[in-house]
């Protein structure tokens, strides 16, 4: 199987842990010349209406909203000096089932998601956001989790 498109997911800039999954995402772009698209899903509207309130200069869509978030910026910093092909997309909706849903739209071949360590109790009070996405992904996902 070929990896043309890799889908990695930013919920915020959370220092290293998405330091690593950028690097993660960067040596396989690199070495299959993979593009990526870079994601943060907005839990709702209002979630962006309010971004829209603190930013001037900027349209109204979620992914205008995502390209002036720290932790996507720092990405796509990472991306662009190791010249690998990238755009950005904001979602609106579940994090969860709106990044299953991005990476069915972009055709991604794998997803690279971060998250940190979790007893089984406390995804199933609190839930897991990257537990629904490996469930649901439609390609493989590869899971970061915070050292």
């Amino acid at each position: 199987m070929s990896i043309e498109t890799i889908l990695v997911t930013v919920k915020r800039d959370d220092g290293e842990r998405l330091d690593r999954l950028t690097e993660e995402a960067i040596e396989v772009a690199t070495a299959t010349g993979a593009r990526v698209v870079v994601a943060h899903a907005f839990e709702t509207q209002s979630d962006v209406d309010s971004a829209l309130e603190r930013l001037e200069g900027v349209d109204g869509t979620p992914t205008d909203v995502a390209r002036r978030l720290e932790g996507v910026r720092r990405t796509a910093t990472a991306l662009e000096a190791a010249g690998v092909d990238y755009e950005i997309a904001g979602v609106v909706g579940d994090p969860g089932a709106e990044i299953a849903r991005l990476a069915e739209r972009v055709g991604a071949d794998r997803v690279y998601v971060g998250g940190r360590k979790r007893s089984p109790t406390g995804k199933a009070v609190f839930g897991s956001t990257a537990q629904q996405i490996l469930l649901s992904a439609p390609c493989p996902v590869t899971f970061v989790r915070e050292a």
